[in-house]
């Protein structure tokens, strides 16, 4: 699924260049649709409802025969299961701290991934977004880290929830860009020799 336009994604990779041309820091974006498949989710929600299918039957005067009311709960377990398997309602039934603990999990994983703890000075940064989730994290480095508090990245954060949330995707990540840059900027400036480590496209997983 693209959220982003082929035009957009030039914008942030251009973001990021003008970021890094003020700082040593290095910039990686990561987006993903969904941070897991969660696929035992739909089936956990519909093996329940199918177990309460005899319950609701033997309310009514006639309950269905044996194997009729058996055949019940295959045709509710499969429909549920079509059902919650719909992202926006499956995405509903998934505990907020699961969804959490999986995004953050992915985000770590990228951060190593695309090399970002391989910088000359420990100075790279990872902009993770997970969309499913609306889920933003920054990741700095340990050359970042000892200048930087990490909660100095939160309202950096907290906005680009907000953009996430209204489908802004694409300004969300120009916004965050722009902030780390000026971030970095005052610990971490431009010397004479920087250079560009590592990309500066928009990762898509």
């Amino acid at each position: 699924m693209a959220f982003l336009t082929q035009r957009e994604k030039q914008h942030i990779a251009a973001a990021i260049a003008a970021a890094e041309r003020k700082t040593q820091g290095e910039l990686v974006t990561v987006i993903t649709p969904c941070s897991d498949a969660y696929r035992h989710i739909p089936f956990l929600w519909a093996a329940l409802l199918a177990l309460l299918v005899p319950g609701v039957l033997s309310v009514f005067e006639n309950p269905l025969p044996g194997d009729l009311a058996y055949l019940a709960q295959i045709c509710t377990f499969l429909g549920a299961a079509a059902l919650f398997n719909w992202l926006p309602l499956k995405m509903c039934l998934i505990p907020a701290d699961v969804k959490r603990l999986r995004a953050h999990r992915l985000a770590r994983e990228q951060f190593f991934l695309q090399k970002l703890h391989m910088t000359r000075e420990r100075t790279g940064v990872l902009l993770f977004v997970s969309v499913a989730e609306r889920y933003v994290e920054i990741i700095a480095d340990q050359g970042i880290n000892d200048k930087v508090a990490p909660d100095a990245w939160q309202s950096i954060v907290t906005g680009f929830i907000g953009r996430v949330r209204q489908r802004q995707i694409a300004e969300g990540f120009l916004t965050a860009i722009a902030a780390c840059g000026e971030l970095l900027a005052q610990h971490f400036p431009a010397t004479d020799d920087n250079r560009n480590e590592l990309p500066n496209r928009l990762v898509e997983l």
